[in-house]
């Protein structure tokens, strides 16, 4: 069963099963078809998101164990909905002590059962496989261990020892394991597993082999098959061997009955692989043509001009995105994921010293030609093997021009070529193929979501996952084309507005976005507030970036908070890794930030901040129900994350992640149950069979309005750019053609509409957004 609409829950140990439970009656209510809840399976205690699952055949005892979870899912079949899951198939925790199958492995060593289960390269570590979990190097550490029956310690962690080993002095013992202790730094360049990004505690799951996707998935397709569960989100597939052959086996395995929508992002105008057997992706693609039409093109370039005079960011060649984004690959590849090269590196020096016609190519020309490639892949991940958008010739060719010595510069080719899988199908062939583009989709996200999003800062509220800060604009026509390529090819995908991953939540974007249309009024209160908070002790900025950013971050919030703000402002330096980083941490510098926050933004200057959103409110307000009316009737299925059917502020996990919890109904609130219930009424409108029909305003301020027709039943219309209008005087005889019939207004019954033109300045009278629903002819 398609879901016309989901709600996301996160469930942790503060909002288990029962509290979901509770919330049912409320979501009913609302009208949303099914509950999308986080992960699901058993993970680290304590775990407040469930993505580091430990045992993938058993249901979170935390949460309320599966008699929890067959309860909830009892309640919401009483209520008319459905659950949706998310599931975890790239990885799992690292913890031994909590995570069995892989305290097998380190017990047995590679002929344990469960070592198909990790992707492990047992030759790299010498037979062993390295867990970086030491604080100091292991001459310092070796004091800190000590054995317990045959159960080695260190600190809270346990590891197993190999049999009959556990009276071997502890030197001895140590060798004598199937694993090496080792400083935490090492996982950088030594680590010898396969992890999730550059997270060494999620080592990656082998799922391409049959009998480890038959073990990890038990659960999850025992729940799709007792009639619990109706849909699933996979987590990144891009971390997999083959994605699209685990999408087929998935499908298969549930017997095509699920709706199965994948975590994909997409960059630019790439599209989602047609062959894959699935509704389609979880939305961030919905999300950046839903928010670019809010972003004037012009205010947007100006502000870059400001950013760059303000800030200067000169490191960046002056604050240019796309120079910010390979700088921050090139820190990424030769730093974070050294290791991640390393073995790409080993895979292809095995190749050329197999095949006399690749031989007497350097190891360090072909670690240079991965890196260069790497760095140059345009999207996350390249999907088609042997296809040519790829990896395209500029790529190569920018690759190869990065060589010193020309002569070694024909790395580059080979290396292409075993990225694309033109030079054989041997085993190293395959696994060079599978790894070069699981790091390619690490590198993409680390270095662009986690890097240079906190890098470039012109307006925040472009830098989203999948979206472009370079170009953060998107025209009416070009969402008009997004939508109804949507309804066309994947009329049942996902759509967001925000989820547990956005940097910012919807309605802080939406005033942020503001700034776009009134770049001097930016730059005036940018002036005003630096002097006023240079004022206060502690009130500089220790670097004009960081101000640049602290302000934009402080207005999304109205008033801000000043703990939720500090703590969201030292994850973006660290993340930055201009001044200080997670892992080389510069207390003077994060003690100056946390001065400057007290200071400013949540000292006395906070109330010129309330004063300058109050503002912009207006404006915020049409963005804000321009973007949630869009969200909820435009292609696809949205995807409503907790609380955001009511002004929902919040910045980058973990304050995205705080327990559900219900609150008094808004104008955004009405809105949404209006969507929502007429989504549930109509689902021919709404459903595959549906269709998409832009409708086109004329007059002086047309581009100011987004209108469509769904299945000549439904109107939408918005306003977009409010300010903007209002300083040209507003609609005046800007009208919209609505389609033949009579049409009611959803959001104020006792209005209705003919066919025909209708003036935007009636119909915005008195909100900025407009849902209208054919009336029925009456035969009597």
């Amino acid at each position: 069963m398609t879901p016309t609409a989901t709600y996301r829950l996160q469930l942790q140990p503060d909002f288990p099963f029962a509290a979901a439970a509770l919330a049912v009656p409320y979501l009913a209510e609302l009208g949303v078809s099914h509950l999308h809840l986080s992960p699901v399976l058993e993970a680290v205690p304590g775990s407040t998101h469930g993505y580091d699952v430990v045992d993938p055949t058993r249901v979170r005892e935390e949460l309320g164990g599966e008699a929890g979870l067959r309860e909830l899912a009892r309640t919401a079949r009483e209520h008319g909905l459905g659950l949706v899951l998310d599931i975890v198939p790239n990885h799992m925790a690292a913890v031994p002590r909590h995570n069995r199958a892989l305290w097998e492995v380190l017990r047995e060593g590679p002929l344990s059962p469960y070592a198909r289960w990790f992707d492990i390269d047992w030759e790299a570590g010498g037979g062993k496989v390295l867990l970086p979990v030491l604080t100091g190097r292991f001459g310092e550490e070796l004091e800190s261990l000590w054995v317990e029956g045959d159960v080695l310690h260190y600190g809270e962690q346990s590891f197993p020892l190999r049999e009959s080993t556990e009276k071997l002095p502890l030197p001895e013992l140590l060798d004598a394991q199937w694993y090496r202790l080792g400083w935490w730094r090492l996982a950088r360049t030594e680590l010898n597993y396969r992890r999730f990004f550059t997270i060494s505690d999620l080592i990656g799951v082998r799922v391409e082999d049959p009998e480890v996707f038959d073990a990890t998935h038990s659960k999850i397709l025992e729940l799709v098959r007792d009639g619990v569960v109706d849909g699933l989100r996979v987590d990144h597939p891009d971390g997999l061997a083959d994605p699209e052959e685990y999408l087929r086996r998935l499908d298969e395995a549930t017997d095509g009955a699920c709706w199965t929508i994948v975590e994909k992002i997409l960059t630019g105008d790439e599209h989602l692989p047609a062959g894959w057997p699935v509704a389609g992706t979880t939305g961030y693609d919905a999300l950046r043509h839903l928010d670019g039409l809010f972003v004037d093109p012009a205010g947007a370039a100006e502000l870059l001009r400001l950013y760059r005079e303000f800030a200067g960011p000169a490191g960046d060649r002056g604050g240019y995105w796309e120079a910010t984004v390979r700088r921050a690959a090139y820190k990424v590849v030769t730093h974070d994921l050294a290791a991640e090269t390393a073995t790409l590196t080993r895979l292809a020096e095995r190749v050329c010293a197999a095949d006399p016609t690749l031989r007497d190519h350097a190891p360090w020309a072909l670690r240079a030609a991965v890196r260069e490639l790497l760095v140059r892949v345009p999207v996350y991940r390249p999907y088609r093997v042997g296809g040519e958008d790829a990896l395209p010739l500029r790529a190569a060719a920018g690759a190869k021009a990065a060589f010193a010595v020309t002569e070694e510069s024909s790395a580059v080719e080979v290396v292409r070529d075993l990225a694309l899988g033109r030079l054989g199908d041997g085993p190293d062939h395959a696994a060079f193929r599978a790894r070069f583009a699981q790091t390619s989709s690490a590198l993409r996200a680390k270095s662009v979501e986690d890097t240079a999003f906190y890098r470039y800062a012109p307006l925040i509220s472009a830098n989203e996952v999948g979206g472009d800060p370079g170009s953060p604009a998107v025209a009416p026509e070009r969402f008009h084309a997004y939508c109804a390529r949507i309804a066309r090819d994947w009329p049942a995908t996902g759509t967001v507005l925000t989820t547990h991953d956005t940097k910012r939540s919807s309605d802080v974007r939406a005033r942020i976005a503001v700034l776009s249309e009134c770049p001097e009024r930016w730059a005036d209160f940018l002036g005003r507030i630096t002097e006023e908070s240079g004022r206060a002790e502690g009130g500089s900025a220790p670097d004009p970036h960081l101000a640049w950013v602290t302000w934009q971050t402080a207005l999304g919030f109205g008033i801000p908070y000043g703990e939720r703000l500090q703590t969201a402002l030292l994850k973006a330096v660290r993340e930055a890794a201009l001044h200080t980083t997670w892992t080389e941490p510069d207390p003077a510098y994060e003690r100056a930030v946390t001065e400057f926050v007290g200071a400013g933004p949540a000292g006395p200057p906070l109330y010129s901040v309330a004063l300058f959103a109050r503002e912009l409110d207006p404006y915020t307000r049409a963005n804000s129900l321009g973007g949630t009316l869009l969200h909820l009737t435009m292609p696809g299925v949205p995807d409503l994350y907790q609380d955001t059917e009511r002004e929902y502020l919040a910045l980058v996990d973990p304050d995205n992640r705080r327990p559900f919890r219900e609150g008094p109904p808004t104008e955004k609130t009405a809105i949404t149950e209006a969507a929502l219930r007429l989504r549930g009424e109509r689902p021919e409108v709404f459903g595959e069979s549906g269709t998409y029909a832009p409708l086109g305003a004329s007059g002086p301020a047309a581009d100011h309005c987004v209108a469509f027709c769904r299945t000549g039943e439904v109107v939408t219309a918005i306003t977009r750019l409010s300010r903007r209008l209002a300083q040209a005087g507003g609609w005046a005889d800007t009208e919209l053609s609505l389609p033949d019939g009579r049409w009611a207004d959803l959001l104020a019954p006792e209005r209705e509409f003919g066919g025909g033109p209708v003036p935007l300045a009636e119909l915005f009278a008195d909100r900025p957004v407009a849902l209208l629903s054919r009336r029925a002819v009456d035969r009597s």
